[in-house]
């Protein structure tokens, strides 16, 4: 079996130089004396022994990633992208958990990861209150949140789409095909990013002089907070909003994110509504089978893939100086325009007897 030793003379350079590139600490070395020690790695076949590493260093070189539940697929894009990151950045592998949006599983998880060493975290969409994470940092964890506020006076760091955007983009795009009779689609639990969602409906809506004629629909989501529930909860609203009489049923609708607006199509199919010809429906995340839904749903996209390195580059930067004061990033969503919106169905006037 090859040793770290064998690397560095088959490379022509120092074990520290190796070391240096296992552990992703490479901002020193030259390119060609990193490209040699890359290609002695293959050549040997060398692996590190990671057991041992951890026991000298106390540290594990893996980075945390706890996300609601990969049962939604936004939430599994945004953990293949941090994994990318995390390997190209800092040479960590990443240790994948669901939380479930559970404050006390949540905080269990970093018990367990400390237990093992890794005290880098990235978590995505924690209930509003996160004093538990306050209480990971005083325990030497380096958290960076997604998804959330950010508070300065904290020593969380927080990256998160700028969601007061993204329904005002929504809305805008809406009225700007004609729509006056708004609704937006949330499920009965609040978090911190669909509190944001909702302050940017109903800023937009009020901007466009629709404060009358724009409102919530609150749907319960059910247990479990996997988000893939949403999709039934959009399903389920589908009825509700075929019920409404026809002159105060919302010709434009915004759902908090893909997953509902994908059930909520399929719903208002199934009770004979037709999209965009008579409810048009803007979605949020823009997950990849929304492309090929029937139709194309209009979505806000996130930049997933650049948030994501932000967030492990500022685990490394936190872990590298824990007193750094709580920063917040936002990150500007893009609108997708596909086949989901429409004009508004056009009024029709009772006939006249008598009239040619």
């Amino acid at each position: 079996m090859a040793t770290i030793q064998d690397v560095a003379a088959l490379a022509g350079v120092s074990i520290s130089s190796v070391s240096n590139v296992l552990n992703g600490r490479t901002e020193k070395l030259g390119r060609e004396t990193y490209r040699r020690i890359e290609a002695a790695i293959r050549e040997l076949g060398y692996r590190p022994n990671l057991v041992a590493r951890q026991l000298k260093t106390g540290n594990a070189h893996l980075l945390g990633v706890l996300v609601p539940s990969t049962a939604n697929p936004m939430f599994g894009e945004l953990a293949v992208h941090i994994e990318a990151a995390a390997k190209e950045q800092q040479n960590l592998r990443v240790l994948l958990a669901n939380s479930h949006r559970d404050r006390e599983q949540e905080s269990s998880i970093f018990e367990e990861l400390l237990a093992l060493g890794v005290h880098g975290v990235i978590l995505a969409s924690s209930p509003t209150d996160e004093s538990h994470l306050e209480a990971a940092v005083e325990r030497g964890m380096a958290v960076v949140s997604y998804d959330r506020d950010g508070d300065h006076a904290s020593r969380v760091d927080h990256v998160s789409p700028d969601y007061m955007i993204a329904t005002r983009m929504a809305v805008e795009h809406l009225v700007g095909k004609g729509h006056r009779r708004l609704t937006l689609l949330t499920p009965d639990l609040k978090t911190a990013s669909r509190v944001r969602k909702r302050e940017g409906f109903l800023a937009a809506a009020h901007a466009a002089g629709l404060g009358a004629t724009a409102n919530i629909l609150e749907v319960i989501a059910g247990a479990g907070h996997g988000d893939s529930n949403l999709a039934d909860a959009g399903y389920a609203s589908a009825a509700r909003i075929a019920a409404m009489p026809a002159s105060r049923r919302p010709t434009g609708i915004v759902t908090i994110n893909d997953m509902m607006a994908l059930g909520l199509m399929a719903g208002l199919h199934h009770a004979g509504l037709s999209v965009p010809r008579d409810v048009s429906v803007v979605g949020m995340d823009n997950l990849v089978m929304t492309a090929y839904a029937n139709p194309p749903l209009t979505t806000v996209a996130i930049p997933s893939r650049e948030m994501a390195s932000a967030m492990v580059r500022m685990v490394a930067e936190r872990l590298a100086d824990p007193t750094l004061a709580g920063r917040e990033t936002l990150f500007a969503p893009t609108l997708i325009e596909r086949g989901s919106v429409a004009p508004p169905p056009a009024r029709t006037s009772p006939s006249r007897k008598g009239t040619a």
